[in-house]
């Protein structure tokens, strides 16, 4: 067994894991014993859309009939068919009398493709469990309404932690409008990111970077500053993975100095700067983003559509995002080595006691390879659908 296993969502533990409150399950429909597991399959097919559906959410479904699978299927991309079409039109006739196992509740209005609760209702499916509540809150809870309406039995909240995790790039930019912030980083067993001339390869070993590059498969985009490119140049793509696809890369320049030469610099990758000479980054197929701090830059880079960011850059801009209040999550390697002086991974903010210092909720830690991943929370996942929620419990007593 790896030291590392896949939980529900296909994901390492550390990238999986979320803990916001448990809503009361006084008034959903009485979970079956084998839910839990068929939304696990769910969770994991949902997972393969993961970097690749936004501004859509990540979403997969399952349709179970006497004990069988009969028709699977996940979002891909925006403007595809939505996870549910996918697992009728492989069920067939046997989706009759069937259970929908559903990481996000159907939709039931009409966008790029047709209500999905629609679909559910004409097929036949008898019941329909959900993992968690839209968090759209001009929708939320109007899927819930029609499946009930319909005659369906409906359940939900079934592994709604871990839905809600996988979702939290789609929930962040539906709530707050910019996408969910990953600072990663690795540091020596005494807090160092780099040697003091600034060399920084190889702090972890190569099996923490082969996952970094897994997680960069699933993640919208990967954020460095201009001292990492200058220093480093990097090309922040992803290699190793079956079916992999590079994340967009997004460099923090206020003054435009990176060289057109650097390998990130490529068509599809995104300059944040302040200065009005860019014309030669565009004319590369540069997307550029004028923006005056992070927290504009954030909600711009939102506004393209990017619900995750893998934020890789060094201690200048990871301290100016920590200050900014901009991390959500924090996936730290630490390396059992001793490097003396140093770089520390934070360059801000400037603090006078211990008392200032920001605690994760939610840690979580795993060996990978010599290494140890630590994981936690600096915000918490935004939960809109809180109204939807206790309206429709409020209507629905009679299917607890």
């Amino acid at each position: 067994m790896s030291g590392h296993p896949e939980p529900p969502g296909g994901e390492l533990l550390c990238m999986q894991q979320a803990q916001p409150a448990q809503r009361s399950t006084e008034h959903r429909t009485s979970p079956e014993p084998s839910d839990a597991s068929w939304m696990q399959l769910a969770l994991q097919l949902a997972a393969h859309g993961l970097g690749r559906t936004t501004p859509n959410p990540p979403v997969g479904c399952v349709l179970v009939r006497n004990g069988v699978a009969v028709g699977q299927g996940f979002h891909a991309r925006a403007g595809a068919p939505h996870a549910e079409v996918l697992a009728l039109r492989e069920a067939g006739l046997a989706a009759r009398g069937a259970t929908a196992y559903v990481t996000l509740e159907p939709c039931s209005h009409f966008g790029r493709t047709p209500p999905c609760a629609d679909a559910l209702i004409a097929a036949g499916v008898r019941r329909v469990v959900i993992a968690a509540l839209d968090p759209n809150p001009a929708v939320a809870g109007a899927g819930l309404t029609s499946l009930h309406k319909a005659g369906l039995e409906v359940c939900w909240g079934v592994l709604e932690r871990d839905a809600v995790r996988q979702q939290a790039g789609f929930r962040s930019l539906m709530g707050r409008g910019r996408p969910w912030v990953v600072y990663k980083g690795a540091m020596t067993l005494d807090g160092k990111v780099a040697a003091t001339s600034g060399a920084s390869r190889w702090v972890s070993s190569g099996a923490a970077r082969a996952l970094v590059h897994r997680w960069r498969n699933r993640i919208d985009a990967v954020a460095v500053g201009s001292g990492t490119v200058l220093a480093d140049d990097p090309h922040l793509g992803t290699r190793g993975v079956a079916g992999g696809r590079d994340a967009r890369p997004v460099v923090f320049d206020r003054c435009a100095r990176t060289p057109l030469s650097a390998r990130v610099m490529r068509p599809g990758s995104i300059l944040v700067t302040s200065t009005a000479s860019t014309a030669a980054f565009e004319r590369r197929g540069v997307t550029v983003v004028r923006a005056a701090d992070e927290t504009k830059a954030l909600e711009a880079l939102g506004q393209l559509g990017l619900s995750t960011v893998l934020l890789e850059g060094g201690p200048t801009l990871a301290g100016a995002f920590l200050n900014a209040d901009l991390i959500d999550e924090v996936r730290m390697f630490i390396a059992p080595k001793l490097l003396g002086a140093g770089l520390s991974p934070l360059a801000a903010p400037l603090t006078t006691s211990m008392t200032e210092a920001r605690p994760l909720q939610n840690v979580q830690v795993e060996s990978v390879g010599q290494d140890t991943l630590m994981c936690g929370y600096l915000a918490e996942i935004p939960r809109l659908e809180t109204d939807a929620f206790d309206a429709y419990s409020a209507k629905a007593r009679s299917c607890a």
